[in-house]
Formats: structure tokens, sequence, C-alpha cells
């Protein structure tokens, strides 16, 4: 990852890794996804797609244990969050949404940012970002502008650490957290994960981003989308050199791009 990369993801939240996984690797993981989705009635006749979302655990097959440990993506994990502290898993891990072709509302859209630890059966997250160092969006079908894309609000990620900053460790639930957004930041420009199949996008844990519909696309769109564990998460005191980090401490100096109306 280069200098321009870095500083990508530092000032918009994001920054894609284009080919991190090999096309062969992202055709047997959508096998193994289609094997999931059986479970629930749903097959490659178009006339079983009568849903427009459809969740399934990522299957822990062998092509997930090929994508989730890419080279491209240790290499990045590395970069963004520092070599040594993020947890390796055997797989890819998370939910995959799998949407598909619909007019119909799905009922999952709205801007949120992903909790990071339970409590109370809620997801929460704290302002050093405990137990999450990303969120990976990992494709595993080409996804274009009417396939239902991930859409990220550029920069909101600069947003939030004053919106979690004052529930010290504890933190709090996520849906709480962004009832002090400014509206303005969703006003930013906003990106699209949007790539071929085998593509990645890392995101930085508190980008601010929504499912979007119709998907007027021709097929299914499959994505997984999980966390890349981080136990303790960031110091945010300015010892941690991690770009995760600096933005953090980026934002929490940031009066113009927070908290409240």
């Amino acid at each position: 990852m280069n200098r321009r990369e870095i500083e990508q993801f530092e000032r918009d939240g994001y920054v894609a890794v284009r080919g991190a996984i090999a096309p062969e690797i992202a055709a047997a993981c959508r096998d193994e996804i289609w094997n999931a989705l059986a479970g629930s009635g749903v097959t490659r006749d178009p006339a079983s797609w009568t849903h427009p979302v459809v969740l399934v655990p990522c299957p822990p097959g062998s092509p997930f244990v090929a994508a989730g440990t890419a080279p491209a993506l240790g290499a990045a994990y590395d970069t963004l969050i520092g070599p040594g502290r993020w947890g390796r898993r055997q797989g890819v891990g998370g939910m995959v949404p799998v949407r598909f072709p619909s007019e119909e509302f799905p009922g999952d859209c709205g801007w949120h940012i992903e909790g990071s630890y339970e409590v109370g059966g809620e997801y929460w997250a704290n302002v050093r970002s405990r137990a999450r160092g990303l969120l990976a969006l990992f494709l595993f079908t080409d996804v274009g502008d009417d396939d239902a894309p991930t859409r990220l609000a550029l920069g909101s990620h600069l947003a939030v650490p004053r919106l979690l900053a004052d529930a010290g460790e504890t933190g709090k639930n996520t849906d709480d957290a962004l009832s002090g957004l400014r509206p303005s930041v969703l006003c930013r420009t906003a990106t699209h994960a949007t790539g071929r199949a085998g593509d990645v996008f890392l995101c930085h844990p508190f980008i601010v981003h929504t499912a979007t519909w119709p998907h007027r696309g021709r097929g299914p769109r499959m994505m997984a989308q999980p966390a890349v564990y981080v136990e303790d998460g960031f110091a945010i005191d300015g010892s941690d050199l991690s770009p995760v980090a600096r933005a953090i401490v980026a934002g929490l100096g940031d009066d113009s791009s927070s908290c409240r109306n």
C-alpha cells in the first residue's frame, strides 16, 4: 500500500484493494454461497429470488480460507492497523447479505456504523474502537452501480470519535452514538463499493455507511462484511501511529466535522 492510498484512507475512510482475491477463488466462494442459500430455498433459478435480500453466515470452506488469508490483505492490515495487532482467522467470517434484483425495499437500509462488541444484546462501539480494527467488504461478485452497492460517506469516520469520546471505555450503542451526528456529514460526497469479484474494500471502523436499493442489476450481489479484529482497540493519545488511530485522533480534534446541529 503506497503513501497515496494511506492518505486516502485517513482522509476518506476507506481504501480498495483491487484484485486481492484471485478470480478462481472468488468463483469457488460464490459456489459455496449458493450452497448455503439452498437451505433457504434459494437456487440459481431466478424464480426462487423472491426476497430482496437473504442473509447467510459466511461459509467456513477452504475457498474462504484462501480469501481471508490472501497475502495482499495481510499486508494491508499490517499497514493500516500494525503488524501483529490484528486477529488472524482461518476464513472470512461475518455475514453475507445476498441482494437480488428487486424494486422492493429490503428493510435494512439506513446510515450506521458497525458495532464492535455486545452489551445487553446490542452492538456498541467506543472511541478506541475496541474489538474492531477495520470493516472489510469482500466482493464475491462483480458489483456495479445498479447492483445495490454499499454506500460510504467519505470522511464521515472523522465525525464519529467526538460522539463516542464522552462515553469512555464503556462506549455507546451505535444508534445512540449517531443520534448526535451533524446532518451535514451525510451530505458529503459518497462513494459506492463497486468493482470486480475479488476486490476488497477496507474501511475505517467508524465510517458511516448504508445498504442501497433498488437492485436493478441482472444477478445477485454477494458480499461478506466481516470485522478485522483488534482486541484492545487503539491508543488515542498520539502514541499510536497506525492510520486507523491517526484518523481517530484527527477526528477528536476536528470541530468542523462532528457533532451537534
